[in-house]
């Protein structure tokens, strides 16, 4: 049992409602009765990432540029879904394949956990696909510009401590998930 308490919600309003980016402002009480009139949570999509590996035992990343760093990243497979119009399963299988071109005749589930629980109101959901095949259907939508990297799984945590492979998300996939390698 626990002696900790949750924060009070007073009054709460959208600060921003646009499709690509919504926050809400709350007006909080801590347990210890102060209040803070402008705690800003940010309501994002969930995230399904996949981590798809060949045959070959070779994962399938992409590269591409995150704009909000200014800066090219290493990562899965990833986009984010609505899980009340797709299931994960379904955003991790679409994503793949519009991303890279592979697809994957069946995954699996490793495992969903919350993104930045203090801020944001996301989970991700994380799969895995082992002997995925190159279909070339491969569909960006109009951010995406992005390279297709094949990475040996015995080089990928070389890179993780190197930094080359450095996104949350991913890294929780890669170490989750190579385990789970045959």
């Amino acid at each position: 049992m626990t002696n900790l308490n949750k924060w009070k919600i007073l009054q709460s309003k959208m600060a921003l409602n646009h499709p690509w980016c919504k926050v809400r402002q709350d007006e909080i009480e801590l347990p210890n009765g102060q209040v803070i009139d402008d705690y800003f949570v940010y309501l994002k999509p969930d995230v399904a990432i996949i981590l798809p590996i060949t045959s070959n035992q070779e994962v399938v990343f992409v590269k591409q540029y995150r704009h909000a760093i200014g800066d090219f990243f290493i990562e899965l497979p990833a986009g984010g879904f609505n899980p009340e119009h797709e299931s994960g399963e379904v955003a991790a299988v679409r994503e793949l394949e519009e991303e890279t071109g592979y697809v994957a005749s069946q995954i699996k589930k490793i495992a969903t956990f919350y993104d930045k629980p203090s801020k944001d109101t996301n989970q991700l959901h994380l799969y895995i696909a082992e002997n995925v095949v190159k279909t070339g259907k491969i569909k960006f939508d109009i951010t995406e510009e992005i390279e297709v990297i094949l990475i040996p799984i015995d080089a990928v945590l070389s890179k993780i401590v190197k930094g080359e492979i450095s996104v949350a998300g991913t890294v929780a996939a890669l170490f989750l998930g190579l385990n789970l390698v045959k």
